[in-house]
């Protein structure tokens, strides 16, 4: 199936809010660490600041995930303007399986070089095994587990597990 990605609009709000919540019912089955609910008036924010994107196929939202160009509480030193952040991605329970991390670092890779970045990083909390063979996979290079010191400014997730996966793609080295 193809899809085409584009930016979230305000009449999304509701679909990404539920696709959080599914995303939450699949991680606390699973055990994993759970994602907490997510207010309204953030995503709105993130979608005016054109950060909130989804892959959309026949008409329907089979996943979405936000980004941001800084990530201090979680890169620290490594954070040099130099990379975009991809977060929470979302797969509707209907199109999962289908491995679209592989259309999302195709475009976050074009994207990224659009921005004149270097680097797409993402996170991931916990030793989540599958999770971390997913994004290895999909051409993340896996950094390692790393605590992190200061979760205070983080949604609580982080401050309920601080072992946190770091993955890049240097896009000097895919040049």
């Amino acid at each position: 199936m193809t899809g085409k990605i584009e930016n979230c609009l305000m009449n999304d709000i509701d679909d990404i809010l539920s696709l959080y919540q599914s995303a939450r019912e699949l991680q606390t089955s699973k055990g994993m660490v759970v994602w907490p609910g997510f207010e309204k008036r953030f995503i709105e924010k993130e979608i005016k600041e054109l950060r909130q994107w989804k892959l959309v196929i026949e008409d329907t939202i089979a996943c979405n995930w936000a980004i941001t160009f800084s990530d201090k509480e979680i890169w620290g030193e490594k954070d040099k303007n130099d990379s975009i952040y991809i977060h929470r991605i979302a797969t509707n329970p209907a199109f999962r399986g289908n491995r679209y991390i592989h259309m999302i670092v195709q475009w976050a890779s074009e994207y990224a070089k659009q921005k004149q970045k270097q680097f797409v990083r993402l996170d991931t909390l916990g030793n989540n095994t599958k999770l971390i063979e997913h994004y290895s996979s999909a051409g993340f290079q896996f950094l390692g587990i790393f605590e992190l010191s200061d979760t205070s400014n983080l949604p609580g997730h982080y401050q309920v597990e601080p072992n946190c996966c770091l993955f890049e793609i240097d896009l000097a080295e895919s040049e």
